[in-house]
């Protein structure tokens, strides 16, 4: 499938800001699932915008200008060519231990309750694989996903108790149980094209993916409960949404922000999500 991405992050300001930095994870790398054909990342007012890679391996880019700046807006466009490996994923850059995802950070710290629902609705199963479908297809079934404009971030034990949750923190929940249950796992963002099928593919998206001996990393999507095909495009991935947040900024003055995102990915045969 090719995949058609626009991503635009707008800002104004009330009072004009005297100086921003934005911290920017939003472009993709090639792997046997996808193939970047073409990528760019365009800034509406003048600075500088430098590339570099994370310790995880993903594409930063770190842009900066100096004001007074009334308003600005990051604008990406790209396009994708994916294909379905059911979940299974390959020819990533991997810059990190596979046991450093066994880690509990604070949006993935386990309580009681998600302990005991970890090993509840995993106890029949026999095998590593079939615990994590079996994970996923609870998570999907019992935690009604909500769009991430509804609400902020929770971290997994906090949005596990609100009984809902946005896509990035079911991909939490998923991996703090996960982890909890010996397996490594790690925190993916990145675009779903819109599908007839899938019930959360609005453009800006998150999932999970687990390591498992006989197979490597393989992804897994709690919101539309499957693992990833090829209506997904993976940009950035680390322990939790810190390491792989799509902005993130800093700013001197600019008080009265206003901020508006739009995001949408096509694909082929044009249709189109937007958020």
């Amino acid at each position: 499938m090719r995949i058609r991405i626009s991503h635009a992050i707008s800002y104004v300001y009330a009072e004009p800001a005297r100086h921003i930095t934005q911290i920017l994870r939003l472009t993709p790398r090639d792997h046997d699932g996808q193939h970047v054909m073409s990528w760019r990342i365009e800034p509406t007012i003048d600075g500088r915008l430098r590339a570099t890679q994370d310790p995880f391996g993903n594409i930063v880019h770190t842009f900066s200008a100096d004001g007074p700046i009334a308003d600005m807006a990051i604008q990406v466009e790209g396009l994708i060519e994916t294909t379905d490996l059911a979940g299974i994923v390959r020819g990533v850059t991997e810059r990190v231990p596979v046991e450093v995802f066994r880690r509990d950070t604070l949006l993935t710290m386990p309580d009681a309750a998600l302990t005991a629902f970890a090993e509840d609705v995993t106890r029949a199963a026999e095998t590593p694989l079939s615990k994590m479908h079996a994970l996923m297809e609870a998570l999907h079934e019992t935690l009604p996903c909500i769009e991430t404009g509804q609400r902020t971030g929770l971290g997994a034990a906090a949005a596990f108790a609100a009984g809902e949750s946005i896509p990035q923190d079911m991909a939490h929940v998923f991996m703090t149980c996960a982890r909890h249950l010996d397996v490594p796992a790690r925190y993916v963002s990145g675009y779903v094209a819109q599908s007839d099928t899938l019930p959360h593919a609005n453009g800006a998206h998150a999932w999970a993916e687990v390591h498992l001996d006989d197979y490597g990393w393989i992804g897994f999507d709690p919101a539309n409960g499957l693992c990833p095909i090829d209506t997904h495009v993976r940009v950035a991935a680390g322990l939790d949404f810190a390491d792989a947040a799509p902005v993130r900024g800093a700013r001197k003055g600019g008080d009265g922000e206003a901020l508006a995102v739009r995001v949408s990915a096509r694909n082929a045969d044009g249709r189109a999500a937007n958020q």
